[in-house]
């Protein structure tokens, strides 16, 4: 089932995104602009505070001159676009078996602890709410979370935390592993191709 969908104030793409939008929808030919309908949706999410109210969905409408219910079609399907307010720092906890394995059960933990909050729920001062997603794709780096654009992995009761308090504090943590792991190289030192060279062998 989808979610209800908010309504807000008016709203129109500012000139910076309306141009985008414009270069974005020509790249299709003439009566395939509704094949632009994802791009707009994530300007549109963008531009409205990380989410969608209806007014905002049914501007994209407008401008791909399309029926509002194509749209709908596409914001009602993917869990990308969220269609009630956010807070400034938005949260997705993954919670599929690899995470779920090394310990996201005690970041949520962490998270309801930090903000007072559970998943949906906004903190009273807006700074923050989180919800629990599917595979984010840093299975080697569980557990994880994505907030806004950044992925945080490697994390730990601890380093969760301390992303959180930094966020709050107006920082921007260091993306990527807590952990100081280069990619998804293996924990530790490494126990294989330990020499740039292979020995022997000749030339």
């Amino acid at each position: 089932m989808s979610q209800p969908i908010a309504t807000g104030e008016a709203f129109a793409f500012d000139a910076e995104r309306r141009a985008r939008a414009d270069t974005i929808i020509a790249r299709y030919p003439e009566g395939r602009q509704i094949s632009a309908v994802i791009a707009l949706l994530d300007l549109a999410q963008r531009q409205h505070d990380n989410w969608l109210s209806l007014e905002a969905i049914e501007h994209v409408a407008e401008v791909l001159s399309v029926p509002r219910i194509r749209v709908l079609e596409v914001v009602t399907f993917y869990t990308m676009f969220n269609l009630k307010p956010v807070g400034r720092h938005f949260v997705q906890l993954c919670r599929t078996t690899p995470c779920w394995l090394r310990g996201s059960d005690e970041l949520r933990r962490v998270y309801e602890e930090f903000t007072g909050c559970g998943p949906g729920e906004i903190t009273e001062d807006g700074s923050f709410s989180m919800i629990e997603v599917e595979c984010l794709g840093a299975c080697c780096n569980a557990p994880m979370v994505q907030i806004d654009d950044t992925y945080y992995e490697d994390l730990t009761p601890d380093s969760f935390r301390a992303v959180l308090e930094a966020l709050k504090r107006g920082e921007t943590p260091k993306p990527g592993s807590q952990a100081g792991r280069v990619g998804s190289e293996p924990v530790g030192a490494w126990s294989t191709l330990t020499a740039t060279q292979p020995s022997g062998g000749g030339d």
